[in-house]
This record gives structure tokens, sequence and C-alpha cells, in this order.
């Protein structure tokens, strides 16, 4: 027997993967935002800002298709009409991240002049500024690493290597012209990627100091890293 018999009129169907509750009006602005893509349907934009929020709460693990779908204000059943898995869904969101502080990166850098301390110092801004903003999705690309199976876990460390290799091009060439004094060059990138990284763990915007703050700071401490002349550190303005 249909379980609706009896149960009055049916109300009229939202169609096949049409969000239960939430639209993209009711959803607060995030910093997933970032990440859509023009061809976004509203659902996959919902989806996408839920499980980052879920996640970065919960954990991959500790995180059911449920608490996603209920966070998106959807069924379980129509979170799988956008991701095949939750683990699609992280992938995705992994993939939309890197893309992003690639693209960012490179921008800077294209228009950048040839002196190494500058194009470090614009480097070294645009990474921190976007894990400042991206700090949820920053976390669960590098806590979540593990999650993701072999075949995509390659193709996301890939892309983590190229952006790395941003940074060593640049250190390697201010090394090579005498710009930069350090002796370590590879150690010294390890050193501003895993530091200008780290902001995503501490940095609040109600905090002491603003993005673009400490953004300049660890410009400042990047291009003491690689000991570049003292002249061309570009001295911080001071706070009041």
């Amino acid at each position: 027997m249909d379980d609706d018999a009896g149960a009055g009129p049916r109300r009229a169907s939202r169609g096949r993967g049409t969000p239960a509750h939430r639209t993209t009006a009711d959803v607060t602005p995030t910093s997933s935002d970032a990440l859509s893509l023009p061809t976004d349907t509203p659902g996959t934009r919902i989806l996408i800002s839920a499980a980052v929020e879920t996640m970065s709460e919960k954990g991959f693990n500790g995180t059911s298709v449920r608490d996603i779908a209920d966070r998106a204000g959807m069924s379980p059943a129509v979170l799988y009409h956008y991701f095949g898995s939750k683990h699609d869904l992280l992938v995705a969101i992994m993939h939309r991240t890197i893309d992003h502080l690639i693209e960012r990166c490179a921008a800077v850098l294209a228009d950048a002049p040839p002196d190494p301390a500058l194009r470090l110092r614009r480097l070294v801004r645009e990474h921190v500024l976007v894990h400042t903003e991206l700090r949820r999705e920053a976390v669960l690309g590098v806590g979540e690493m593990h999650s993701i199976e072999r075949r995509e876990r390659a193709l996301l460390i890939a892309k983590r290597d190229r952006h790395e290799r941003m940074f060593h091009r640049v250190v390697n060439d201010g090394a090579a012209s005498g710009a930069f004094g350090t002796p370590y060059p590879s150690e010294a990138v390890r050193g501003i990627l895993t530091m200008a990284t780290g902001v995503s763990v501490w940095f609040r915007e109600d905090g002491p100091l603003t993005a673009a703050e400490i953004a300049d700071r660890f410009a400042h401490l990047a291009l003491a890293l690689v000991q570049a002349d003292p002249a061309v550190t570009f001295p911080l303005p001071r706070r009041s």
C-alpha cells in the first residue's frame, strides 16, 4: 500500500535534484564561493559550501552524507544527483582549492617585475592571502589528503608540486643571481611554504592583524629567510 495513502493531496514535485529547503539566497556567502565555477548549478554551490562547513567541523570520516545533506537542506538522495559519493565531494573541494591557489599565484607572477625579491614578496603575499580567505578548505586539503583514493591523490599532489615549483623557481633564480644569499634554497622554500600555509590554522578575521598585514609580515620574513639584500626587504609600517 502507498505510504502516502490517506495523507491528503500530494504537493507539487520540486523536480529531481532541486534542493529541498535551502536556495542560494538562503546561504550566507562563505569562503567557498570563491571555488564556484560558471557551470555550477545552485545545488552544487550549496553542497560544496555545506560540505566545507561540516567536514571542517567533524572531519571527513566523522561526516556522513546525511550530515552534509542536512546542512544543505537537502535529502541524501538529492546529494547523489550532484556527486557520486562523499569522497567525490571532498575531491572536488580539494581540486578547486588548489586550482584557485595556482591561478592566483600565477597571476601575481605574470605581471611582476624581474627582481627576485619583488617576485618572492608578491608570491608569498598572495599565498598567505588565499590561505586566510580559504582557511577551512586549506585545512581540509592538508589534513584530509590521506582520505583521498590513490588516483585522485596523485593528481592533487601533482598540482601541489606545480604550485611549489613557482616558489622554487623564484628562490633559485634569486640565489643564482646573488639577490638571495641563502646557501639552502630548497630548504628555504619548504620553510616559507610551511610558515605561509599555517596561517589557515590560526588566522581570524577579528584578530589583532588584518589578512593584508599578516601577508606583508610573512613576505618580510620570507625575504629574511632567503637572506635578501636588507635594502629591498620593504620595511613594514609601524602600528600605532
